[in-house]
């Protein structure tokens, strides 16, 4: 069997069609369907259910996805262990909506340049999702929001990032008191069931205030679209940019020491790439400002000492 057409039809099932497959491959969507039609014919069962554009697997598909992933994660794993002399492999690092876009671009120019025979294969999602999918080992590595809870202790942990909260409001606004806008205006909420939106609730807690809530959402983004139109106001991260663009806002630094939002890589120690994984991770802080890359080398520094 042909892993390519194994990793074929595990494209197809995640993408929910050929056509998604075929982009994510750089496939045509003629060449995704042969392969999954010959994978079907030497194991003689039926692995996809058709229906327009979309395909279901079967349940004989979905067994077949499942010691899929397993055996192709082996493949990986072999390949990364038996490349010693340079670092080259693939690597699954899961990413945030804002380090997709704010921190990514960076780090992925950085890797390719030192590491050109590293591929990374980038999966969004957020943190709690991502978090779970690094410790079952269906990603090797990702950037998320550092949680309020202890991490395993088989895991590995290195801040990229550090993002004050503050308040955004309508340009209007500049120069006024952060606590009286956040009491006075209709309030904006960053999402509670997020890490970063746990920080908002603390602060808010801490510094007394009841903000009279209008909606509560979990798109960055959408909550600064929100507050450029006059729904309100908010308190969040000051996220790495791009912000969306032609936005007239004013942001008002808070009276009380706040909590600020960490981006970090969390990793598992005992991951057969992990030397690809720390090699990720070196590149993507050197191509952090250089507050942020002193303070990630010295957590990554403590990390190496509790593995040791």
């Amino acid at each position: 069997m042909d892993t390519d057409f194994l990793e074929s039809f595990v494209a197809v099932v995640e993408g929910g069609s050929i056509a998604e497959a075929a982009r994510r491959l750089n496939l045509t969507p003629a060449a995704v369907a042969l392969r999954t039609r010959t994978l079907e014919k030497e194991f003689g069962v039926r692995l996809l259910i058709r229906s327009g554009r979309t395909v279901t697997p079967t349940e004989a598909g979905r067994e077949m996805i499942e010691l899929g992933r397993r055996l192709l994660r082996d493949v990986r794993d072999m390949k990364a262990a038996l490349t010693v002399e340079t670092y080259s492999g693939e690597l699954r690092v899961g990413a945030v909506s804002t380090a997709i876009t704010g921190l990514m671009p960076k780090i992925l120019t950085t890797v390719q340049e030192v590491h050109p025979g590293m591929e990374i294969d980038v999966v969004p999602g957020s943190s709690t999702d991502l978090y779970a999918k690094v410790l079952s080992g269906e990603l090797d590595g990702a950037i998320i929001v550092e949680p309020h809870f202890a991490m395993s202790k088989a895991s590995g942990w290195a801040v990229l990032r550090e993002e004050p909260l503050l308040v955004i409001a309508p340009a209007s606004m500049a120069g006024s008191d952060a606590h009286s806008v956040l009491r006075s205006e209709p309030f904006i909420r960053y999402g509670r069931s997020l890490w970063g939106g746990r920080l908002v609730d603390n602060y808010l807690s801490r510094a007394g205030i009841r903000p009279k809530e209008r909606f509560e959402l979990a798109t960055l983004d959408a909550i600064a679209v929100l507050v450029d139109q006059g729904l309100g106001v908010s308190l969040v991260p000051d996220w790495t940019p791009p912000w969306p663009e032609g936005l007239s806002l004013a942001k008002l630094k808070l009276p009380l020491r706040a909590e600020p939002r960490r981006l970090g890589l969390l990793w598992m120690k005992g991951s057969a790439r992990v030397r690809l994984l720390r090699a990720f991770l070196e590149q993507a802080m050197a191509s952090m400002p250089a507050a942020a890359t002193e303070r990630a080398r010295s957590l990554r520094v403590s990390d190496q000492r509790r593995e040791r």
